[in-house]
């Protein structure tokens, strides 16, 4: 059994359902997971896991400062762990953009980094328009209309593939 460390960033609170999706399915290959806020994780021993996870969410084509942060300051452990990323995003609702290698957010992020993880994903997050603020429904919903995607301001979608989450989830227990 080995010990799993996800932590991540949320922006509006679907990344940690896929973090616990993660968690659901590496459980599942019998190996134990904590799961904490970034912020959270930079009090835990990071030496102490064998396997390290990370999430991040975009807003505004920008994933948070500390995701970035915690990498530098962490870089040697999860160098040393086969670390793994992943982005949630809403542009990955489109086939076209839904991988590492063809997300420009996520593309554009591990551009400015050092660390190169050693497993990645992209995930289509969760568009809320009743949840956002007024000024973030309103510039969501213009990107929205920029990109040909749904802008009724009472819409509720979640483009996430949870099939595509499970099977990063066992690829990330692949060789611990």
């Amino acid at each position: 059994m080995s010990r799993f460390l996800i932590a991540y960033s949320t922006t509006d609170g679907h990344t940690p359902r896929i973090c616990a999706r993660l968690q659901h399915v590496i459980e599942g290959q019998g190996h134990a997971v904590t799961v904490v806020p970034l912020a959270d994780a930079e009090a835990l021993d990071l030496n102490g896991f064998d396997r390290i996870v990370l999430g991040a969410s975009i807003r505004y084509g920008k994933h948070q400062p500390q995701v970035a942060q915690f990498i530098a300051r962490h870089q040697p452990v999860l160098e040393r762990t086969a670390a793994a990323l992943f982005s949630v995003n809403i542009v990955a609702r489109k086939p076209e953009k839904n991988r590492p290698d063809t997300n420009p957010y996520l593309r554009k992020f591990l551009g400015q980094i050092a660390w190169k993880p050693t497993y990645l994903a992209v995930f289509a997050g969760k568009l809320d328009y009743p949840r956002y603020r007024p000024f973030d429904r309103f510039m969501i919903r213009l990107i929205m209309w920029m990109t040909k995607g749904p802008t009724d301001p009472n819409a509720v979608i979640e483009f996430t593939d949870w099939q595509q989450v499970e099977a990063f989830g066992r690829q990330v227990c692949e060789q611990v």
